[in-house]
C-alpha cells in the first residue's frame, strides 16, 4: 500500500491550512492523501468521588446521570469528528485531491500517530492545536511530542498556507545535511522553487566546497539556487534572512551533532517553530 500524505486536523483555526498543505503535497508527490482526526478520550475532566458527602440514593442517581452525560459526550465527539473529516475531504476535493480518505480514531494523538507511522510519507500538522490557541508564545505539547517521537518528515503550518515559491534550507555541512539535500533533489516536492541554502557559523574552505556540492545537487531540481554563509545566532539569523528574501518555506534536518540539532532536543528548533510565520518542513 502506498504511503500517504497525512493531514492531522482538529477544530482549531489551523485545520484549513493543514488540509491545504496536505493537498499541495499530495499533488506534488502524486501520493494519496489521508485526513486524520483523533478524539482525545481524556479531554473531559474526571468526576470526583462524592460518596462521603451525599446520600446513597443521591449518589446512585448522580452516577447514572454522569454515565449518561459521558455517553452523550462520546457520541457528540464522534459526530463532530465525522463532520470535520467530511468538511476537510470536501476542501481537499476543491484543491484537486478527489480521493482523500479519512480516519477517525480515539485516544492520545501522538500515540495514534506512532501506531500508523509506517503508513505515513509526510505528516502535516498545525503549529498549534485546539488547546494551545490562546497561548501564542507556547507550542502545543502534542506538536513537540510528535517531533520527538516520529521519524517521518513533518510539515508544520501556520493558520494560512500557500504553495511555496522560495525555500530556505538550513544547512550545517554535515553528512546528514548533504543526505537531506540529496533527498530534496530527488523529490518532486520542491521542484521549480527558488532554493536558498544557508549556513550559520564560521566559514571555511571545506564548508565552501560542501555548499557548492549542495548547490550542484539542487541545480536541476530548483528554479534557482543560492548559497549563503552567515554569522550570528542561528534562530534569529535564519529568521532575518527569511524576512529579507521573502522566504515562504523553511526546511530543517534532524542533524546529529550540530547546534541545529537542539531544535529537536533543545532550544533552537523549538524557537524556530515558535517564531515561524511560514511553514516549516522537518526532515530526518
Amino acid at each position: 500500500m502506498d504511503k500517504t500524505i497525512t493531514a492531522c486536523i482538529d477544530d482549531s483555526e489551523y485545520a484549513s491550512a493543514v488540509c491545504d498543505a496536505a493537498a499541495w503535497a499530495s499533488r506534488r508527490l502524486t501520493a494519496p492523501m489521508s485526513i486524520l482526526h483523533v478524539i482525545d478520550n481524556h479531554a473531559e475532566p474526571g468526576v470526583s468521588d462524592a460518596s462521603g458527602q451525599i446520600g446513597l440514593g443521591t449518589r446512585e442517581h448522580l452516577l447514572e446521570e454522569l454515565a449518561s452525560l459521558d455517553e452523550q459526550r462520546a457520541k457528540l465527539a464522534q459526530e463532530q469528528g465525522r463532520l470535520m473529516l467530511r468538511a476537510a475531504q470536501e476542501r481537499a476535493r476543491e484543491a484537486g485531491v478527489a480521493d482523500a480518505t479519512t480516519r477517525l480514531r480515539n485516544g492520545a494523538l501522538v500515540e495514534a500517530l506512532v501506531e500508523i507511522e509506517d503508513s505515513i510519507r509526510l505528516l502535516v500538522l498545525g503549529k498549534r492545536g485546539t488547546n494551545a490557541d490562546a497561548a501564542r508564545e507556547h507550542l502545543g505539547s502534542n506538536l513537540e511530542r510528535a517531533i520527538r517521537s516520529l521519524h517521518c518528515p513533518i510539515l508544520i503550518t501556520p493558520p494560512g498556507f500557500g504553495a511555496p515559491k522560495r525555500v530556505l534550507i538550513a544547512f550545517d555541512g554535515s553528512r546528514t545535511a548533504l543526505r537531506m539535500i540529496e533527498r530534496i533533489a530527488t523529490s518532486p516536492l520542491l521542484q521549480e522553487a527558488e532554493c536558498h541554502i544557508v549556513f550559520v557559523g564560521q566559514d571555511s574552505e571545506a564548508l565552501a566546497e560542501q555548499l557548492a556540492t549542495a548547490g550542484r545537487h539542487l541545480a536541476d531540481a530548483c528554479a534557482e539556487v543560492h548559497t549563503q554563509t552567515l554569522t550570528g545566532e542561528i534562530e534569529t539569523t535564519l529568521r532575518d534572512y527569511q524576512q529579507r528574501h521573502d522566504i515562504d518555506l523553511l526546511v530543517m534536518g534532524a542533524y546529529g551533532h550540530s547546534r541545529i540539532r537542539h531544535l529537536l532536543i533543545g532550544s533552537t528548533t523549538t524557537e524556530m517553530i515558535r517564531h515561524a510565520t511560514i511553514p516549516l518542513l522537518i526532515l530526518r
